[in-house]
């Protein structure tokens, strides 16, 4: 599935969730990003029709409760709304990396523009003069930050061009040079990878994003390269960065009833007034802390204090780039 329907499927489904009412194509046209047509041109509109008809079977597959019904006995053309008592989920205890793949994708959903196309359709539908129920999408506020290098190295994957960056590896003080042609950003054991073509190498190359130093610059044209066919980029990296010892043992005070989580990750939990203690092995504190500060204010770090400086240098980071965006939003 293309990005672009990708993006136009859960700004539908987030718009068809907002509203009581059965909405009709039309209105669903005019609100939904991506269904922009002249409905007055007969071939425009057929293609909308055709769209939509594909768009709604495709929901259905995924097992998206879609009703067809109207608001009124008058209503001469039917609407569509998702069934909230039945696309409602029972609560969910979440593996360490599971929850990680949550904050991702909740993070991913703002990197591509999708929460503000949403609230531009929900604005629409309030316009339109229907009742839109604003508790609907919560949840999706990402609560995991990424790498500078994240956003432009996807974007450079997406659209074919190679890149050139600085690099420092760990036995090295300074930075080295690389040119690459990436595949694609994945998420391996709680860090981000590029995987792609390294020109000066000529050999397929990792490289883990928090290690990119400085900008990343877009030195070729769009399409310039087509990455192998069925790359499996997950076990490249998997294969360069070698298995993982969790020898190390941090302790964390967790809520009464939350961190669900974690708790399935701790190998000791121990009751207590102010909290739970529970015992999490580790293989290093970065690490760590970027499954910690997920939790918010649910979780605090007793020890080791390695772990607990990590996870307050993860937390001013994000402070540093809410300030940036804060000051970025005010200056439009």
């Amino acid at each position: 599935m293309s990005r672009t329907r990708t993006e136009r499927l859960v700004n539908l489904v987030i718009c068809l969730l907002s509203t009581r009412r059965f909405l009709t194509a039309a209105q669903i046209a005019a609100t939904v990003p991506g269904y922009e047509h002249d409905p007055d041109d007969a071939r425009d509109h057929e293609a909308f029709q055709r769209k939509f008809e594909r768009d709604k079977a495709e929901l259905r597959e995924l097992g998206v409760p879609l009703e067809t019904g109207t608001a009124s006995a008058f209503d001469a053309e039917p609407g569509y709304r998702i069934a909230h008592r039945e696309y409602a989920l029972p609560d969910i205890l979440l593996e360490p990396d599971e929850a990680a793949a949550v904050g991702i994708a909740a993070r991913l959903w703002q990197h591509a523009g999708l929460a503000a196309a949403a609230s531009s359709g929900l604005a629409k539908l309030r316009a339109a003069g229907v009742d839109v129920d604003p508790q609907a999408t919560l949840g999706l506020e990402p609560m995991v930050t990424v790498d500078p290098a994240f956003a432009p190295l996807t974007a450079a994957a997406r659209d074919r061009r190679e890149v050139g960056f600085d690099y420092r590896v760990p036995d090295r003080d300074a930075p080295s040079r690389r040119r690459l042609q990436p595949w694609g950003v994945v998420c391996w054991r709680g860090r981000w990878y590029v995987v792609g073509h390294d020109l000066d190498r000529a050999a397929t190359r990792c490289f883990r994003l928090s290690r990119v130093v400085g900008t990343v610059r877009v030195t070729g044209a769009p399409g310039a390269y087509e990455p192998p066919a069925n790359v499996d980029l997950i076990s490249h990296v998997a294969r360069w960065s070698g298995p993982v010892e969790r020898t190390g043992r941090a302790t964390v005070l967790a809520a009464p009833g939350r961190a669900a989580g974690l708790r399935r990750w701790a190998v000791e939990v121990t009751a207590g007034p102010d909290g739970d203690r529970l015992v999490l092995p580790y293989a290093d504190p970065d690490g760590l802390a970027g499954h910690l500060v997920g939790y918010g204010p649910d979780v605090r770090v007793l020890d080791p204090p390695e772990v607990r400086e990590a996870v307050i240098q993860r937390l001013k980071e994000i402070a540093v780039r809410h300030d940036e965006l804060a000051v970025s939003g005010g200056a439009r």
